[in-house]
């Protein structure tokens, strides 16, 4: 019985983990790509003020995606009746919220001297109604997520990327503006709600029960505050080059950090989608907690360091032929930023299993410990020095500081030690490093941006697997184990 468990339970988590992935790798590719269409036809400067309206969102967002989401989520009894006690909270806090970005707009234009305010207000009081959908949204996210079925959120985000994404496009050839992204944002979600609404069918009822909000909130205000203060945090540096600068250095700074951000998000929200449910199922048994742990970070390592080396090497070329000549001084932006968001799985990990043991306190202390930090190096960078790449390169610093502080409470609650947590990573590293001179070097053969790239490409896997063949690290055994595994299962059948 109990070895038809754990089968069934890897079986679920593997097929979370497949169907996560394909879900965040389907959306992020529609919307990059919609980005970049957009970026091609707005300019860095017009580009400036859409990254504005995104910051704005996303900061809204967390309110409706943070906390009592991931309070329904964790919580081991969960009722019916909660979702929609939280649905009606959430609601509300919406329409505050709402409200609130409205009537100050017209301050966010004048701040930011955009000089046509009508074409900056209006267009961001519509892409604000996404907060409404997003409430929906998000109480759909939480009951599919415990029960692991990742299915239906991939058929219904992938269904609203698809139908949302052929609509901004045609708003934008036809000169639309930033009101393709808005169009594509607003029905993005409601297309997911609909598909979503069809396959769980949670029925929102008028009341609301303050004794389990109560409850909720006791667990979730410490995620909300956690989630409000990183998202600030991420894009406080945006808003000092918005401000300090111009919108074109912000469409720069911006567009930068996209490509990379896009790889990430596919790998790193898919490790924290799955793992806080699997974790948190398994956290009466620290040491099974461990292993899971130990294997995501293993494999996340072992995947984002060579992605994040090789973008990095190959960025000149990647903007050149996507992007235009015009947007070049983008380059270093995206090669900072690709050191920056390599390490982010490993944060990932480490707050994930905080996450799951229940310490949701120190998921919050230590939020709040490296923001200060963070505003400490990005006000000197602001105060000392005069450049948008030096206040870009204060999240290396941040990064690095980071994993030494979000590892530190994993010592005592699972026993994983800062020397075996580096040394599960260390192989991928080096391995990653090596690749990316290797691939880097390419560039000076002065051959034209296309052959260059494809070269690169192509050098970057022949390097990176041919280290993984010959010195077998512990995740290329891992994925071979696992192969071999799957091929056996199916030979069997």
């Amino acid at each position: 019985m109990g070895s038809n468990g754990n089968i069934t339970a890897k079986k679920t988590l593997g097929s979370a983990v497949v169907w996560k992935f394909m879900e965040r790798m389907g959306v992020s590719v529609v919307q990059l790509a919609l980005q970049l269409f957009l970026a091609r036809i707005l300019g860095p400067e017009r580009y400036g003020e859409l990254s504005l309206m995104v910051i704005f969102t996303n900061l809204a967002n967390v309110f409706i995606q943070r906390g009592f989401n991931n309070a329904l989520i964790q919580n081991k009894d969960v009722k019916e009746n909660d979702y929609s006690s939280v649905f009606w909270v959430t609601m509300g806090i919406a329409t505050i919220i709402y409200t609130i970005l409205f009537f100050a707009a017209p301050g966010i234009a004048v701040l930011y001297k955009i000089p046509e305010l009508s074409d900056f207000v209006l267009p961001f009081r519509v892409i604000c109604l996404i907060l409404f959908p997003g409430t929906l949204n998000s109480i759909q996210i939480a009951k599919i997520s415990r029960e692991m079925d990742f299915r239906k959120i991939f058929f219904g985000n992938v269904a609203g990327i698809i139908i949302s994404g052929v609509v901004g496009i045609i708003i934008a050839v036809n000169g639309g503006g930033l009101w393709a992204l808005v169009a594509q944002t607003l029905i993005n979600t409601t297309v997911a709600c609909i598909v979503m609404y069809v396959q769980t069918r949670i029925k929102i009822k008028m009341h609301i029960d303050w004794v389990r909000i109560k409850s909720l909130f006791s667990f979730g205000w410490k995620l909300l505050v956690s989630g409000l203060v990183d998202t600030i945090y991420q894009d406080i540096r945006s808003l000092v080059v918005g401000v300090k600068y111009n919108k074109a250095t912000l469409g720069f700074y911006n567009k930068g950090k996209q490509f990379p951000q896009f790889v990430i998000n596919a790998v790193n929200l898919t490790v924290q989608s799955v793992m806080l449910p699997a974790m948190s199922e398994k956290q009466d048994d620290k040491s099974k907690v461990k292993a899971l742990m130990k294997n995501s970070m293993i494999i996340s390592a072992y995947t984002i360091f060579p992605a994040m080396a090789g973008l990095a090497a190959i960025s000149t070329a990647v903007i050149s032929i996507i992007l235009g000549e015009k947007w070049l001084p983008a380059v270093p932006y995206m090669q900072i930023y690709c050191f920056t968001f390599a390490f982010y799985p490993v944060h990932s990990c480490n707050l994930q299993a905080i996450n799951a043991m229940g310490r949701s306190d120190l998921f919050l202390k230590l939020e709040i410990i490296k923001k200060i930090y963070g505003l400490i190096a990005l006000t000197i960078a602001v105060l000392c020095f005069d450049s948008p790449i030096i206040i870009a390169f204060t999240g290396v610093i941040t990064t690095v500081i980071s994993c030494f502080v979000n590892a530190g409470p994993n010592r005592k609650l699972l026993d994983y030690s800062y020397k075996e947590q580096f040394m599960d990573i260390l192989p991928s590293f080096i391995s990653s490093i090596v690749m990316f001179g290797a691939v880097y070097a390419l560039q000076y053969l002065k051959l034209n941006a296309v052959l260059t790239l494809i070269l690169q490409i192509f050098f970057g896997v022949v390097v990176y697997a041919g280290i993984s063949i010959i010195f077998k690290p512990e995740p290329y055994k891992l994925c071979v184990t696992a192969i071999k595994n799957r091929k056996k299962k199916k030979a069997s059948i």
